[in-house]
């Protein structure tokens, strides 16, 4: 989610006592149940400092059923590990049967109490209905994946009174919890869980390819130990049929175990309910992968992962340096070369870490400055080149070596002007090549396998419009895609389904949202193993440049500084090679913390392998 900058322009329901030595905020409800006016929102504390965690107040003695209601509120946006506090202001079978871990539903302001939400008659002065409504802006599911989602909000929660104790409680509520965006920022974290694309093998050694699947896990309450369970559990539903996970089915924490950490040492101990007969050393490794890869997330100077099963059995360990070698992972593979085409139509290459301004023509065919191209792109090994001619008519092969020649035309397009036709291509890390034509009259996404065999056409079952752009990601399981529909461009991503059997076209199904407030995205490119950077702008605003992720959050901080005219960007899943785009000021770069430089001002189409 981006953040929340409203501040104290929203009004707060309650009082927040700050204990700042003990790192502690108590929340604690005071308003009485509106009986007339407005809406009532119940919103969030202002956000705090990273080492500050909030609890909730228990339900005060005598409360009316305004105080219960608001109190209980609060208590969802507590960091209450089981939310006890919560279930004191529910009544036992309420507490009892109460699954807050159903979901989380994000509002774009608290949500209000409505002001009908008052005592009957006398006959049911011991009773009452309550309505929380709000305009929903996300949703997070059971297995902490975030999906956004629009529309209203409406929940009936009902009270009744204790006809000994005289005590107010809730006794029907819905499953879930409910909160406002600036709350679900200060309680929520997104990480990356790391799973393995199903039948992909790359690289002469055969190595799986890990592919995030981010998820939101409540940051200040054991984030470490959630995010272990999580990865246990299987990936999010969108993404489970295409990944793998190498844990054995049934694989658990032992009993007991919370609170996981790093030892002084920088080193993980992770003890499962396995039993050291059931784990191949290959299984293992690769169940430490997927742990170390997204436990550095949080701990970023993780070094290692021991896995230990039943009894305190050493199952393996894995070292980071390790790790890298065991999968093949977007973010660890740094790019040796920038690449785009010169003023003299030569397409040129620059190294990453220069921190000039000069580049030198590649070897072979697009290096000598005889061919018009409109756009490239580099495999991720960095030895062939896919181009698509001036006019956006050819896509061609050929490779970075001094003798490499195009070959003949794998995919042509008849549309009616350039910008009809061919998008720039894009490899993943099988090496398949992936490019769609705009024709209206012929629309479509194919791809190349190994940027050789003949081009075949994906299906795309609920495309909603006309491919504008398309980048895949370098997994290979996951697709962006800018459509066109009704004058408006949207991101999409898209789910790529492979058949088992061979010169079988794969399929991108399942198409969502991305940046879902953007109503014209005008280039985008993969900048993380699960995000994106984005060109694009709001209805009735002007361009601007962000950071988004693939299950449509925004993600909180900076957005890269403002740039005009931009064309087209180029960023590399490993987040520290500088930013770069094609822009009014021509080909300009964003080293981390410095300002655009610019590089080559006749230069067109930048891009880094894939």
């Amino acid at each position: 989610m981006g953040a929340d900058r409203e501040g104290g322009a929203r009004r707060k329901s309650w009082r927040a006592a700050a204990y700042t030595a003990l790192g502690v905020v108590l929340l604690s409800g005071c308003a009485s149940m509106p009986d007339s006016g407005d809406l009532r929102d119940v919103e969030s504390t202002p956000r705090q400092d990273t080492g500050v965690r909030v609890f909730a107040m228990p339900p005060s003695e005598d409360a009316k059923p305004g105080v219960i209601m608001q109190g209980f509120l609060e208590a969802l946006t507590s960091d209450d590990p089981a939310y006890d506090t919560a279930r004191k202001y529910l009544t036992d079978d309420a507490a009892r049967t109460w699954r807050p871990e159903e979901s989380t539903t994000v509002l774009a302001n608290g949500p209000s109490i409505e002001t009908d939400c008052r005592q009957g008659s006398r006959e049911t002065a011991k009773s009452i209905t309550c309505v929380l409504s709000g305009t929903q802006v996300a949703t997070v599911d059971s297995k902490q994946a975030y999906e956004p989602a629009a529309g209203t909000y409406r929940k009936k929660v009902h009270l009744s009174q204790d006809s000994k104790t005289r005590q107010w409680r809730i006794d029907e509520l819905p499953d879930g919890v409910v909160m406002g965006k600036s709350d679900f920022q200060r309680n929520y974290t997104s990480v990356d869980k790391y799973y393995f694309a199903s039948g992909t093998a790359v690289g002469s050694a055969g190595e799986p390819v890990a592919v995030a699947d981010p998820v939101f896990v409540r940051s200040k309450v054991d984030a470490m130990t959630q995010m272990v369970r999580s990865v246990l559990a299987g990936p999010s539903g969108w993404l489970g049929p295409v990944v793998r996970s190498s844990f054995p089915t049934g694989t658990a924490l032992q009993k007991g175990v919370s609170g996981l950490a790093p030892d002084d040492q920088n080193r993980l101990t992770v003890p499962l309910n396995l039993k050291e007969s059931r784990v191949s050393a290959s299984k293992c490794t690769e169940m430490a992968t997927q742990l170390l890869f997204t436990l550095r997330n949080l701990a970023p100077t993780l070094e290692s992962v021991e896995l230990r099963g039943t009894g305190g059995h050493r199952l393996c360990d894995l070292t980071e340096q390790r790790a890298e070698s065991a999968a093949w992972h977007g973010s660890s593979k740094r790019p040796e070369y920038l690449y785009y085409v010169d003023g003299k139509h030569r397409l040129v290459q620059m190294p990453t870490g220069s921190t000039g301004t000069g580049s030198v023509q590649v070897p072979g065919a697009l290096g000598e400055g005889d061919k018009t191209l409109q756009s490239v792109a580099v495999s991720r090994d960095e030895r062939s080149v896919a181009a698509v001619d001036d006019y956006g008519a050819t896509l061609r092969v050929t490779s970075l070596t001094a003798d490499g020649s195009l070959g003949n035309a794998l995919v042509t397009s008849k549309g009616p002007t350039p910008a009809d036709r061919l998008t720039t291509p894009s490899w993943d890390a099988r090496g398949d090549l992936w490019v769609a034509d705009r024709d209206p009259q012929a629309t479509g996404l194919y791809v190349v396998e190994h940027g050789v065999a003949k081009a075949e056409k994906v299906t795309v079952p609920s495309l909603p419009g006309r491919i504008k752009d398309v980048r895949v990601a370098a997994d290979g399981v996951r697709i962006a895609l800018v459509v066109e529909k009704d004058g408006k461009q949207s991101l999409q991503i898209g789910r790529i389904e492979r058949e088992d059997r061979t010169g079988e076209a794969p399929s991108v199904v399942e198409l969502r949202p991305a940046a879902p407030d953007l109503e014209q995205v005008s280039t985008m490119t993969w900048a993380g193993d699960s995000q994106l950077l984005v060109v694009g702008q709001e209805q009735g605003g002007v361009q601007q440049m962000r950071y988004v992720q693939v299950d449509g959050a925004t993600l909180d901080g900076p957005a890269p500084g403002a740039l005009p005219g931009v064309k087209a960007i180029a960023a590399s899943e490993d987040e520290r090679v500088p930013l770069v785009a094609y822009s009014d000021d021509g080909i300009v770069r964003l080293p981390t913390g410095a300002q655009w430089q610019k590089v080559d001002k006749d230069g067109t189409a930048p891009v880094y392998p894939g």
